[in-house]
């Protein structure tokens, strides 16, 4: 959309593309309003939520947690041992966050439009290579979601992320 002075202004639609029938501004508002079915899968190291969305509301959901510590400025024999104990707790808490995607997500799988992910991107990347996850990564949408700490306080406010119309304004 552009106004008589020259600006511009850019929306990006969740879910595009944006389908109107000539007026541009209720396209926009009927799209934004539209309810889709949304899974959300959260994680970040050490912790995970998935969750099933129907426009705002939560269907259902799994949030949880595993220990996986710091890093260690210790050195010698000890800071191997201690990054061998790390890695260990890091891949089991993927392997926790992929289980529970499996189990709260993938039974929606033929009803959700649309996956939208968050967190950290390297521990998302993980999960991607993971076989059983595929088909649901196939419907991955932007944008990104950055969160804190997937708990189910964070989870429940991810509509408001996921469905936003994002709008750039450019001045001439």
């Amino acid at each position: 959309m552009s106004a008589p002075d020259g600006s511009v202004a850019e929306c990006h639609v969740p879910f595009p593309p944006l389908a109107h029938d000539g007026d541009a501004v209720a396209g926009l508002i009927a799209h934004a309003n539209s309810s889709k079915r949304v899974g959300v899968l959260l994680v970040r190291l050490g912790g995970y939520a998935a969750g099933v969305f129907d426009g705002d509301r939560l269907v259902t959901s799994k949030v949880g947690a595993r220990l996986v510590h710091g890093r260690s400025a210790a050195g010698g024999w000890s800071q191997h041992r201690f990054a061998r104990r790390r890695e260990k707790q890091s891949t089991e808490a993927l392997q926790a966050a992929a289980d529970v995607a499996a189990r709260v997500l993938l039974p929606h799988l033929d009803s959700l439009d649309a996956l939208v992910v968050g967190g950290d991107k390297r521990a998302i990347d993980e999960l991607r290579e993971d076989r059983r996850l595929t088909a649901l990564f196939a419907l991955e949408r932007e944008p990104f979601l950055t969160v804190p700490d997937p708990k189910l306080a964070v989870l429940t406010e991810t509509p408001s992320l996921f469905r936003a119309v994002r709008i750039r304004i450019t001045d001439a």
